[in-house]
């Protein structure tokens, strides 16, 4: 895959593309990222790319002539059209795991990190084929939703984790949060390691995890059950802990 960025400050990749799994995808092959300075694209002396809003009001605004030649310039015409331009932009789709998972099945990316009150909305209206938001909260400008979007698609690549099963079985992959993890020592500060993982016993391992992510869902993100696909064991447990806690309730 590869990820274009368009950016006022490339030196905020630095750290984050020569680092962990980002950096093997990289080195593997399977992910290859150009960062594009947006300013490259300013047609004054100054390297401007932002200007005062129309009608007045507070900030600067990012201008459309420096971001058109510089998409322009990544994708020749016929790419166009097939090729996602993204803006890291509040008003857009919050992202989630199946847009991760749409989002690496393309072979090409342009991400466009937006600065300062927001971009000229004729980037929006002519350039741009989709709006991502990471959450409902104000950041300083697009760079860190960019990262995101970029590891959390990295992580789908194929061969990119060295367990293909990992990144199937992480929170939100498979619907659900994830079930808890131990590792050795067996025994920690008088905390034990539950049996059933030192018993050898596949199903019985496979059952523990499954409800064990069934029922911390319910409890912590219950909304996220409406969307999963429910097998009758997996209802029969969650009527159980309905029952279970309603006991409790005086």
């Amino acid at each position: 895959m590869r990820v274009d960025i368009l950016t006022i400050f490339p030196e905020m990749f630095t750290g984050f593309l020569n680092t962990s799994i980002i950096k093997r995808a990289r080195e593997q092959g399977r992910l290859e990222v150009n960062l594009v300075n947006i300013r490259a694209y300013a047609r004054n002396k100054h390297r401007n790319v932002d200007d005062y809003p129309f009608g007045g009001g507070p900030g600067m605004v990012m201008q459309a002539e420096p971001l058109f030649l510089a998409v322009e310039d990544l994708l020749p015409a016929g790419e166009t059209a097939r090729t996602p331009v993204i803006l890291m932009s509040p008003q857009g789709e919050v992202f989630n795991q199946e847009m991760a998972e749409e989002l690496a099945r393309e072979e090409h990316l342009v991400l466009i990190c937006g600065h300062y009150e927001g971009v000229d909305e004729r980037v929006r209206l002519a350039l741009v084929t989709r709006e991502i938001s990471i959450g409902d909260y104000v950041l300083t400008g697009g760079e860190l939703p960019a990262m995101v979007i970029i590891d959390a698609v990295t992580r789908l690549l194929p061969g990119v984790l060295g367990a293909p099963e990992g990144a199937r079985e992480d929170s939100f992959a498979m619907g659900l949060l994830e079930y808890p993890q131990y590792t050795r020592p067996r025994s920690f500060r008088g905390l034990e390691v539950p049996e059933v993982l030192l018993s050898g016993n596949h199903e019985q391992i496979r059952r523990w995890r499954r409800q064990q992510a069934l029922e911390r869902t319910w409890r912590r993100r219950p909304d996220l059950l409406a969307r999963v696909e429910l097998s009758p064991e997996d209802r029969r447990f969650l009527e159980e802990i309905n029952r279970r806690e309603g006991e409790k309730t005086p």
